[in-house]
């Protein structure tokens, strides 16, 4: 899974050695240490470490985060139930991504991968030392069963990202072959490397579609310790970690013990890091950034709070129409409702300036779709047209901007103007829209898991009113939400896509005509579309990265020109907030921050005691 979070996101050609100690030019079915989405991989069959990590970074200490809400479940591929934060730390994938390349992975796992130049299967020989944490080899038996457990028994994620492979077969006791349907998928064996291995000898006598609260067998470097369902859960290092040497693993994981403590929301997180309750936060909220951390340990320099640039996607975060319900079927609609936010106005109120205005799915990238399409996007495009929106091809889109006063009326006419269009009219007696061929008044929900979102949406709200729209804004906590969203049970929501440096069949999920009534699937908008089918195959397929990025913008035009979300706002950094006791690696990687390299300091964290301790 790569983004986002069901597990924490673990999502990321073959190249191989000319020579020992540099990569080289990829070679028909020899094993290799790893393998890159498109040309040669930066790291050669004997490199020590990643360049983004410390090497002698001392392990030990434990660090306390944070969660908001509450948990129910040690099961996190299963729709059912809240799953505990930080639960995918136990468990161990064929091979692991780099941070500092677009799309390239290394044998963590697996000691190697092979693949015919072709890329129609893909071998993974398991490492001899990998065990599980009850001293057993994790074998190829325990692929074989995970593959086919997380396709018929898991959330439909699975199904789509995994949905190009015909056979997975035991080669030997180590060794296993994922074999592909016909056609060209370039990123399956990457993506076969991202699978997370379970242990059939563990589940042989569970039930894998139920919650659980027994802490699951794994194999990574942490395991589950001390926990109480809802408030907290712990999880131990694993002191014989087997692969604790392996170079994707050297200068990682160095805390001894890992702590989530549960909040009710957001506010009364930020509250608790400042008493000191937990270590290091990741700041979502503008306002937060801009106002809450003007406290003493801020002052007295206990508290750092930095702004880190990062080069990854930042995907898209928007309000998301629900197209299931006949009201946001319209694209007319759907494109007026746009004219109400007044985003530039949000930013200056309420953000401190800080944000970006976000108008591609793919933004902070040159993956984004901007001006009119060249020459490859062209010819990707030309044989739909008649069959997208005229404006792909003509005008270069930008969702509606405003000069920041809050005076929208010109905004707001030209949203009358297109509800007009698509059959409204606005009743002045009770001051609502109506359509004219159902009678039907139109009123929606927006709805929210945090409250922090109150003060964006409210305004929003507000401008849609004087259109004639009655949109009410409801928050609920994250376990309804979350069931909410898994059934499609919603009008507009606030959603994410997170993006990665290399798209691939994670879009299939996200637009897929196949995932839009599959509940528990990404497809929040419920696209189904012949020509978004096409074309994020066509990202799927692509034979190099010049293909990879052309397929990318044809899809990113054909999104935007569907006015399916109304886009919000993004960042190209990290905001980060933590009591000063870390270390940490010179280098930050394309991909951000990798807080799985930091350590604790032993020196910092004993100045820190001493000082919060009056000393």
């Amino acid at each position: 899974m790569r983004s986002s979070r069901l597990l924490g996101a673990v999502l990321w050609a073959l190249a191989l050695a000319a020579a020992p100690g540099a990569a080289g030019a990829v070679e028909e079915t020899r094993p290799s240490h790893g393998i890159a989405m498109h040309g040669d991989l930066k790291y050669p069959p004997d490199f020590k470490h990643f360049d983004y990590v410390n090497p002698n970074a001392p392990k030990g200490g434990a660090v306390r985060l944070q969660a908001i809400g509450t948990y129910d479940s040690f099961n996190p591929f299963i729709v059912k139930g809240s799953p505990a934060a930080g639960i995918g730390r136990i468990y161990e994938t064929l091979m692991t991504a780099s941070a500092d390349e677009p799309f390239s992975e290394y044998g963590l796992l697996a000691e190697s991968i092979t693949v015919p130049k072709d890329r129609s299967w893909v071998e993974f020989r398991l490492r001899p030392e990998a065990r599980w944490h009850d001293g057993k080899p994790v074998t190829a038996d325990d692929v074989v069963w995970t593959f086919e457990t997380l396709i018929t028994k898991a959330v439909p994620f699975f199904r789509g990202y995994y949905g190009d492979v015909k056979q997975v077969e035991k080669r030997d006791a180590r060794t296993v072959r994922f074999t592909f349907k016909s056609g060209t998928n370039r990123e399956l064996p990457l993506i076969l490397g991202q699978l997370i291995v379970l242990p059939k000898h563990y589940w042989a006598e569970r039930d894998f579609t139920k919650t659980t609260l027994e802490p699951p067998l794994g194999s990574g470097s942490y395991k589950v310790g001390a926990f109480e369902p809802g408030r907290h859960v712990e999880y131990e290092r694993v002191e014989d970690y087997w692969g604790g040497n392996l170079p994707v693993n050297v200068g990682r994981d160095n805390f001894d013990r890992i702590r989530y403590d549960y909040y009710r929301d957001g506010t009364v997180s930020v509250e608790a890091f400042k008493a000191g309750e937990y270590d290091f936060r990741s700041e979502n909220s503008s306002k937060n950034w801009a106002t809450a951390y003007d406290f003493p340990a801020l002052k007295q320099g206990l508290v750092k709070k930095e702004e880190i640039p990062h080069d990854r996607s930042t995907g898209m975060q928007a309000f998301v129409f629900n197209t299931r319900r006949p009201l946001f079927q319209d694209r007319k609609v759907r494109q007026a409702l746009a004219y109400a936010f007044d985003f530039e106005w949000s930013n200056q109120a309420l953000f401190y300036g800080q944000y970006a205005r976000s108008r591609s799915y793919f933004d902070n990238s040159e993956l984004a779709a901007t001006g009119l399409p060249g020459a490859e996007e062209l010819a990707i495009l030309k044989p739909y047209r008649g069959r997208v929106p005229e404006e792909v091809f003509t005008q270069a889109y930008a969702p509606p901007a405003t000069d920041g006063s809050g005076r929208i009326r010109a905004n707001l006419g030209r949203a009358a103007k297109l509800l007009r269009e698509a059959g409204w009219s606005f009743d002045k007696a009770a001051r609502k829209l109506t359509h004219k061929a159902s009678g039907r008044t139109m009123d929606f929900e927006i709805l929210l898991v945090s409250p922090l979102f109150e003060r964006i949406v409210l305004p929003f709200a507000k401008n849609l009113e004087r259109l004639g729209v009655a949109a009410t804004v409801r928050t609920v906590d994250s376990a309804q939400y979350r069931r909410r969203l898994d059934d499609f049970d919603f009008d507009v929501v606030i959603g994410t896509w997170g993006q990665s440096l290399s798209p691939g069949n994670e879009q299939r999920n996200y637009w897929g005509s196949d995932f839009a009534g599959r509940p528990g699937s990404r497809n929040l908008v419920g696209i189904k579309d012949p020509v978004v089918d096409a074309l994020v195959e066509g990202v799927i397929n692509a034979a190099d990265r010049k293909s990879l990025v052309a397929h990318v913008r044809a899809l990113d035009r054909v999104l935007q020109w569907g006015h399916w979300v109304i886009p919000q706002w993004h960042i190209p950094y990290d905001r980060l907030v933590y009591w000063d006791r870390f270390g940490r690696p010179e280098v930050t990687p394309t991909q951000g921050v990798q807080f799985d390299a930091w350590w604790i300091d032993p020196k910092k964290a004993a100045e820190l005691e001493a000082k919060r301790n009056g000393g």
